[in-house]
Formats: structure tokens, sequence, C-alpha cells
């Protein structure tokens, strides 16, 4: 059974957008509005998390998330705040309230997934083992050698260009000289060229343009290749 997610909004396009989030990365979930209703829905169905929609609009989520924390579980319910920009004023009192994690919009949808699997020590789906490793909007899932955004399609790359794409991944913030590269991706036994390197980056980049809107992959004359160490 997929874990369960409350969703606190009164916003429509806000949930229609975190249910489709939440359901690629493997969860359900309801919409509930209201404090009254969130304490009741949250105690009826025993949801496994709680995401509240701090609005700058609404300043009911520190209520709802004081509620939650007093009255359930004996608090051990994870509640998450998802604050939107010009909200930012409302962090001290969802602190107050015991808020277990905050994400200042904008940020990356990954984040928030990544969070419920650590907190609910989840497997990520499609993956025998549950290993992956996360930059933003990109997933690479390892034991499966596949590569999917945060809206859940996916790209199967060559050995050489998902190599290629993990060191980098692995190492964001620091730019990746390509002998480095040429270390991680082929054999010991194969020379290459430093120039086969940029062919094969410049594939990588038009395979990842299938699943992500922006470039992933930076090129650094004339030391390498790098990724920024937080993700887009």
């Amino acid at each position: 059974m997929k874990p369960s997610v409350l969703i606190c909004s009164n916003d429509a396009e806000f949930y229609l957008v975190y249910s489709h989030v939440l359901e690629v990365g493997g969860f359900t979930s309801q919409l509930v509005d209201g404090v009254e209703a969130a304490v009741r829905q949250a105690s009826e169905r025993e949801p496994h998390a709680v995401i509240l929609d701090c609005q700058p609009a609404s300043e009911i989520g520190a209520a709802i998330c004081a509620r939650l924390k007093g009255e359930l579980q004996n608090g051990a319910l994870p509640v998450v705040a998802l604050i939107a920009p010009g909200a930012n004023y409302q962090h001290l009192d969802l602190l107050k309230a015991g808020i277990d994690e905050s994400f200042l919009g904008p940020f990356a949808p990954a984040k928030l997934l990544s969070y419920l699997r650590a907190r609910l020590a989840m497997e990520r789906p499609d993956s025998e083992d549950g290993r992956s490793v996360i930059w933003g909007d990109l997933e690479m899932l390892l034991p499966s050698h596949r590569v999917r955004g945060c809206n859940g399609r996916q790209i199967h790359l060559s050995q050489l260009e998902f190599n290629l794409l993990r060191h980098l991944m692995e190492n964001r913030g620091n730019v990746c000289s390509r002998d480095e590269l040429i270390g991680a991706a082929w054999p010991d036994n194969i020379h290459i060229d430093i120039r086969t390197v940029d062919v094969h980056i410049s594939r990588l980049r038009k395979s990842l343009k299938e699943i992500l809107p922006h470039n992933v992959i930076r090129t650094i004359r004339p030391i390498g290749h790098a990724v920024e160490e937080q993700g887009i």
C-alpha cells in the first residue's frame, strides 16, 4: 500500500500540482481545507504525513500544525510546510508550532519527495534497492540505470552517458576535468581522446532535454564540465 499524504490547502491548482508530484513519487494524497477539517481527517484517516500550503493570503498553517502536533500520534506525525514566496514571515510561527520541515518556494519538488522518503524510510519506486542520486528536478535510479525528471518522464542513457552524469552529479559544485571524467566513465584499458568526452557530453545534454527544460551541464573552458551544487 502506498503511503498517504494529507494536503491542507484551499487552492485547487496547488493540490493538482502536488498530488501529481506525490503520485509520481509513490504516494497517494487527499485534499482538505481548514483547521478543524485537517485535524478530523488526520485523526480518521491516519495519513503518513501532512503538507501545509502556506500562502500569503492564508496564515492558518501554524494553527493546523499546532493542533496536529498537540492532538495526534504524540506529535509524531510529520508535518511539512510549503511556504510560498512572500509568506516567509510565517516561518517563525511554524517553528513555534513544531513544524518538522519547511520549503520556501521556489524549490525543486524532488527535495520534498526526498525528505518524505527519508522520513518514512521508503525505497524509491522503480528501484530494487532504493539507491538513487537526486539533483534538483533530476533523479538517477542507480540499479536500473534510468534517469527521470520530477514529472515522472524517464530516459534510458548509454552506459557511458550514465557514468558521466553520475560522476558529475556526485561531484556537483566542482569542475570535473576531462581526464577525471575519462577515468570515471571508460574502462582503464581504453585510450580516449579528451575531445571524445565533449562529444558524449553533448549527446548527454540532448538526452536530458527530453525530461528537463534547462541545461544541466555547464562547460568550463578549458578545464572540463560541471553541474551546480544546488539543483534548479
